[in-house]
Order: structure tokens, then sequence, then C-alpha cells
């Protein structure tokens, strides 16, 4: 039966807007690109683009720039890198950083990044496992189905291997990636550059941010060879240019059911807005105590900042009543094709009454599952470590498929390395987030919830933060990898206070974790998949699933548009930065701009916008041209792109990268980073552009 409702859905439409799409590299639509922009696509091309392009596995995009592994990223991507090679007395964030020798470069503690080299259809093993099952058999089963195809397809710790689900669970595809864990900063400008306009700015354009930081990838103790890398353009772009976005869309909705886009709009995003909220407030009171406080809280309260402004665009545009009355009518449609076909009819009986009925379970567990198991109320970096040690002692001795997923054969490599790193942790801050976490545990569980009293006793959030945080021996590597080697028997014979709490606390985490899976997870899965195979049958794939943090290829155009009849052009300038320099935060450019003002022309492009679609995760994706070259940077869009998360608007949705020209002008007159530029330079003279 799913079978043949796949054969129905071989022919596909294509949306109506040419630039709209996160198209997996397999399903690129190249004729639509040559009708709308006059420029095919060759195979050649989009496996030297697809091969230059790198995943940081803590959520961002980046890419090759020269076939001795040199990387580009944005600034924001690695600023936990920096922070962590960073102390009181060498504020590496505030300050920048460049190494002079390849020897310089400094191993970043916990980053790794992923090239991807393979790409396998796995559909038909999924389906099979999972026939005539619903519920939690059904979830079990397909996770163990994919723990097992991971498994046989991770040779080694060189290797990672993904099981994604595409299109709802319409499709799944093995993703193979070449795993680098030794990755290291060779340059990074000024936290103050790289977020200049600060919040103010952010998500808005026009933009004059320098938000770029080059990493290098090594194997061995020597620069990793990368032959298939993104040479830089010898033309900049120019306002109506063809480009393309490379990257990693960290998560869209596109296809979700009304019923899910109306449990974002009245449960999720408002609970998660008030927690960030809150959080701010506290990250800005704490900040303000010392400068020390203020140097060790600064990137995260840019985090909670920005998360916040992208959630509130995310709930304005759900809260406009055309969107969803879009949504209803597409459904409306949608239910009227499946109920004129009978066998689609009778492989969706009950679908969306089962979708609904999950989200309402999950509206009355939400508060609890966050708090427990989401993280919500214990948000400290020793309890995370805590919380790994204790579940690797739990997990590991379980047979592979039997595993939680994130503690999976093909897991781990990323996960040891994030325990074994020597990077420092801000104790005053873990502390005062913690207090924060418990505090807000008491208020939204109640003071007299069984689990509430079993954590905090007779203590207050912060007497119970400051014992543990300031108790606790997991700061030290070698502590953790004690208690890494030594499993179970080392994990509970340890008094270590922390590690304590976190044993205390999984029992009943796990078991939100288990209700919320069976209950909840299980039949939003199941039943996703039916509706997308269901959409296949009646419609065909409408071309690109929805962004599952997996390699995505889109095109646009560099443009402007019109916001309430003012034009907003497609390019910003040096110029206009030094125009914009006030000589108060955020608007100060650092000492390094200043002293090098007029060095560069002030018509030299910075930052430019483009139509180009896409959403988080697209951070640090690579804009390149026809040649597959270089031409900028992303790292933001502008406040319409916020509710592309749910549908894509041609005339206003914006990407916002650094222009090609700007990167290279600052690193060679404001930085005089003349080793990376001469790399870049060499990398672009030598390279061969693929066949179009």
């Amino acid at each position: 039966m799913d079978r043949a409702l796949l054969a129905l859905g071989l022919l596909m439409s294509l949306p109506a807007a040419a630039d709209e799409g996160m198209w997996t590299y397999d399903a690129f639509p190249v004729e639509t690109v040559n009708k709308a922009h006059g420029f095919t696509p060759t195979q050649a091309w989009l496996d030297k683009v697809r091969l230059g392009s790198v995943r940081l596995a803590g959520g961002c995009s980046a890419s090759f720039v020269s076939p001795d592994g040199l990387v580009m990223t944005n600034h924001h991507c690695v600023r936990g890198c920096i922070e962590d090679l960073s102390s009181p007395k060498d504020d590496l964030l505030a300050k920048g950083f460049q190494a002079r020798t390849p020897a310089e470069e400094r191993r970043c503690p916990k980053v790794e990044a992923n090239q991807l080299v393979k790409m396998t259809d796995v559909t038909e093993r999924m389906n099979a496992a999972t026939k005539g099952l619903t519920g939690a058999a059904y979830n079990t089963a397909l996770k163990k189905e994919m723990s097992a195809v991971e498994s046989a397809c991770a040779t080694s710790t060189d290797v990672r291997c993904d099981v994604v689900t595409l299109f709802n669970g319409g499709k799944y595809h093995l993703y193979e990636y070449r795993r680098f864990q030794d990755v290291r900063l060779a340059f990074a400008p000024e936290f103050s550059m790289a977020a200049f306009g600060g919040d103010p700015d952010n998500f808005n354009f026009p933009r004059f941010g320098y938000d770029v930081a080059f990493l290098r990838v090594w194997k061995d103790d020597a620069p990793a060879k990368s032959p298939d890398y993104l040479p830089w353009a010898k033309q900049g772009a120019k306002d109506g240019d063809l480009v393309f976005v490379s990257g990693h869309p960290g998560g869209t909705e596109r296809k979700a059911s009304v019923a899910e886009l109306e449990f974002q709009r009245d449960v999720n995003l408002p609970y998660t807005l008030l927690m960030l909220s809150e959080l701010r407030g506290k990250l800005k009171e704490f900040s303000s105590g010392s400068p020390e406080r203020y140097r060790t809280t600064r990137s995260r309260l840019r985090g909670v900042e920005n998360g916040l402004k992208a959630l509130r665009g995310r709930h304005q545009a759900l809260a406009d009543p055309s969107l969803l009355a879009r949504k209803r009518e597409d459904e409306a449609e949608l239910r009227k094709r499946v109920e004129a076909n009978a066998t689609v009819k009778a492989a969706t009986a009950g679908a969306w009454e089962e979708t609904a009925k999950a989200l309402d379970t999950y509206r009355r567990m939400l508060p609890e599952y966050r708090m427990k198991e989401g993280g919500d109320a214990f948000s400290s970096e020793f309890y995370s470590l805590a919380r790994h040690l204790v579940r690797i002692a739990d997990e590991q001795p379980k047979p592979n498929a039997e595993r939680l997923r994130e503690y999976t054969d093909a897991q781990l490599p990323s996960l040891r390395q994030q325990l074994l790193r020597g990077a420092p942790i801000a104790v005053e801050l873990d502390e005062a987030v913690l207090a924060f976490g418990l505090g807000r545990l008491r208020e939204t569980l109640g003071a007299d919830d069984p689990f509430v009293r079993q954590v905090l006793g007779t203590e207050s959030p912060e007497s119970l933060a400051r014992s543990l945080v300031r108790g606790t021996k997991l700061g030290d590597v070698k502590t953790r990898q004690a208690l890494l080697d030594g499993g179970k028997a080392a994990v509970e014979a340890s008094k270590d206070p922390m590690l304590l709490f976190a044993r205390k606390v999984d029992a009943e985490a796990r078991a939100v974790r288990k209700r919320y899976e069976d209950s909840v997870e299980a039949v939003l899965k199941r039943n996703g998949e039916r509706l997308a195979k269901a959409h296949l049958a009646v419609y065909g794939t409408s071309g690109y699933p929805d962004a599952t943090f997996t390699l995505r290829l889109n095109a646009g155009q560099l443009k402007g548009w019109d916001e309430n009849g003012r034009p907003v052009a497609a390019l910003t300038t040096f110029g206009g930065a030094y125009a914009r320099h006030t000589g108060k935060e955020p608007f100060k450019l650092p000492d390094t701009w200043m002293k090098a003002k007029g060095k560069v022309p002030d018509a030299t492009p910075l930052d430019m916008a483009t139509t180009n679609d896409i959403i988080g995760g697209n951070s640090g994706s690579p804009v390149v041209d026809r040649d597959g070259r270089v031409v900028g940077l992303v790292f933001d869009g502008n406040l319409h792109s916020l509710g592309g998360r749910y549908a894509y608007v041609p005339e206003t949705n914006r990407a916002v990268a650094v222009h090609g020209d700007g990167i290279l002008a600052a690193l060679e007159h404001v930085y005089g980073a003349t080793r990376v530029v001469k790399e870049l330079r060499a990398a672009s003279e030598v390279a061969t552009p693929p066949a179009r």
C-alpha cells in the first residue's frame, strides 16, 4: 500500500516562486532554474558545490575555501569556540584572533565539521520495518531500524551516518559524512564588528556586520586536504546577479498540518517566548555585576536575544489570519482530493484526527516535558555533562538498537568529543542560570509538586544551585575521562554532587520522555508519514521537503525590496558602515576599523540582500555564482524571512550575507590577515570551474 502511494507521486509540480525551495541535491530543479535564470547546473557543478559545503555539528553551515582545509563560516557560529579559547587576560571575543602560522591555529574544543559524501534512499527499508505498526510499537521499530542502518554505515570514527526523515516520513535517506573532529580557529574579527548593530539591527537590513570567521580542519596533526573546495570569485556579485546558497537549513514547517501550526501559535511559541524573556532579564542583570560577568555572559545574551526576535517573528507570522487562512484552504483541498481517491482515503483514515488528539495530549504535557527532559529546569553546563555521563553509563551496555537515539554508536564519537575537551566553564554564570531554571521549575509545576519537592527539598533554587555548581569536580577533564572509562560502576560509586543530582532526577526525566514519545511523538510521526504519502499520491512531490538540518541548495538573485513604499537597496558599503558609526554600542566600530578608514574605497560592498530561500541553520552558508565561486557568506535574514518557517514570500523574503568583496577587503586592509588572503587568492587561481 505505501509503495503504491509513492508510485502515484512520481510527477513533480514545482512551486510558484522560482527562487522558493530548500532543495536536496538529488532533486535540484535544474530546468526550473534554467527557465527562470538562463543557467543549467550540470551534475559536475552540483557535485563540486555539494562537496565544498560543510556542516558544523553545533547547528551552522560552512564551506571549504582552499585545498588545505580552510573553512569559512560566521563568527556567531564559532563564538563558543572563541569563548572557550579566551580568558580574563586574553579576551579573544573582544579583540579578535588571527593565526600568523599553522602552529598558531588553536583547536576549538567542541567543534565538529561534516562533509556530505553520499546519499542513499532507505525508504523501503524503513517502511518494511514499521509495516502494520502504530503508536509506540511503530516508533520503537522505526528508531531501531534507523540505528541499525547508521551503525552498519559508520565504519570508523571518521565517518558519521544519519538516517534523515524527508517529506515528514514520505521518504528516508541515509546521509554519510566525512567527519573532522580536529577543527582549529584561524581568524575571527572582534565580537563588536561581527555583531555590529546589535539587537536593533538583528534581522534587519541595511546591515553593516562583518560576521566572518575562518577555521581549518586538521588530520593527523596536519592541515587536512580538501580537493573539493569553493574558490573565490574573480568578480564580485552585482545587483540582479544569479547566486546560489548551499547550506543546512535547520527546520521549517511548510508541510505541517493546520493543527500543528495552531499548536505552535497557541502553546509552544508563547511558552518559549516567556521563558526566553525572563532569561534575558536574568542575564542582563547578571552581566552588569562586573566586567568578568559581562565577558562570560555577552555571547549567551546575544543568543537569547536572537532567539527571542526570531521566535517573535514566527509567532507574528502565525498570528496573521491570512497565513493560516491559506493553510486551511490548502488542507481542505488536500482532504477533498483524498476523499476522491479510495486507496488514499483508506490509507489516511483518521490521520488528521489522531494528530489533533496527540497535540491536545502534548498541550497538557508540555510544561512537564520541557522542565524535566527538555532541559528548561536544568540549564547548566555542569548538569549537562553529568546527565550525559549518567546516560552513557546506562545506555552503552544495551544493544545499539535499543538505546536512546543520542547514545547510539553513530552518535557517540561526537558526544565523547564534547565530554573530553578542556573548554572552561564560567562557574558564576552556570550557577546563575541553574538557579534561574530551578526557580522556573517551582513556578511552573508548583511548590507542592512531588518532583519539585524531590528536587528542592528544603533548599531554595539559589542555595541548591550554589552547592551543586561549587561542589562538583566535573570541570576537570580527567575526572570526566575516569567516569566515562569506568562506566556504570564508576558513575554509581561517585559522590560528586552534580552527578548524584543528575542520577536522582533521571528516572522522572526518562518517564516523561517515554510518555511523550509513546503518546505524542509516535502519533505525530506515523500520521505525518501517512499525510505526507497522501500528499505525494494526489499532488506529486512539491519538489523539496521541509528543512531538517541537512544539506540543501537554492537559487536566487541579489535584489532589494519595497518596504511600505520605500525601496531597500540590495547592497550596503564600507562608507555606509562608517556613516552608521556613533561611537556608542552597539553602533561603535572597533579601533581596527577606525584606523583603517580610507584604506578601502567607500563604495566597496560590505553586506548584501538576496532572494535565496533560507532559515536558521543556513548561517555560514556560502553564496556562490554560476561558476561555483564564492561571492558571499550568509549570516542572517530580514524580518520578513522569519515567516519563512511556514511560507516563502518572494516579494519581501531576503537572505542577508557579507559580500565577497567586503570579506577580502577587510581581511587585507583592516586586519592585515595576509596569510588568509594569500591562501584564498592562490586557491582561486589554481581552481578549475566545474563543467556547466
